[in-house]
């Protein structure tokens, strides 16, 4: 049981529509679980107000003016780690809804009038839950790895050191980390091609499809 505010989520909220920010906090300050600590119509604000005080939990709209919800996520996540984001948005498109996951998002959740939903994932994702709007359910059974065995003690076995080379596993820990490929080029001080062909290199020779399995594997091999 919630005994007094400060056994309370505490909750940002990030959305430029105003009469949807409202309603979301209105409903969020009746119910006894959570304390919205404030609200805000773009990224740039909440960043700025994380600095002095962390929530629980932010409620980050997708399409926002200025940074929007993806760059949002990747700097709050990579910053605070005990930060949980929620992606809200309108859209449903699965290259946006793997974008977040990879970003550093703990749910993807597809707006609808019912807020109730939303309350309850709020509440899964602060005990440590991974949520994704079911219709997106897929995305996980895509992005994870297979195992190189079924012994339990040795189910993914890290090769990685031996298969990539230096620069790739450089590249791979800061893919894994969310990096665009203009931002490996220039921490790793190379070209942009260069970057790409290393991308290119890591997918093959660990037998990925994506940036997503690539990451996951890298996180499975103690990488990042």
């Amino acid at each position: 049981m919630i005994d007094g505010k400060k056994d309370k989520i505490s909750v940002y909220i990030v959305e430029d529509y105003l009469l949807l920010r409202i309603s979301c906090k209105k409903t969020l300050e009746q119910d006894s679980f959570f304390d919205v600590i404030g609200d805000f119509e773009n990224a740039e604000d909440c960043i700025s107000a994380l600095e002095t005080r962390q929530s629980n939990i932010v409620l980050m709209d997708l399409a926002l003016p200025g940074i929007n919800g993806i760059e949002a996520t990747k700097i709050i996540t990579n910053k605070y780690k005990d930060v949980k984001v929620i992606i809200t948005t309108s859209h449903e498109s699965r290259q946006e809804a793997i974008a977040c996951l990879a970003s550093g998002a703990s749910a993807y959740v597809v707006k609808t009038p019912d807020y109730q939903g939303l309350l309850d994932v709020i509440k899964m994702v602060n005990l440590g839950a991974l949520w994704f709007d079911p219709r997106f359910g897929s995305i996980a059974k895509e992005a994870a790895i297979k195992p190189n065995t079924t012994d339990f003690n040795n189910l993914y076995d890290n090769e990685i050191n031996s298969i990539l080379t230096e620069k790739e596993y450089k590249v791979l820990g800061l893919l894994a980390k969310g990096e665009s490929n203009v931002e490996i080029a220039k921490k790793m001080m190379v070209s942009a091609n260069t970057t790409k062909a290393h991308v290119s290199s890591i997918f093959e020779k660990l037998a990925v499809k994506d940036r997503v399995q690539a990451a996951v594997k890298a996180v499975k091999a103690g990488i990042v």
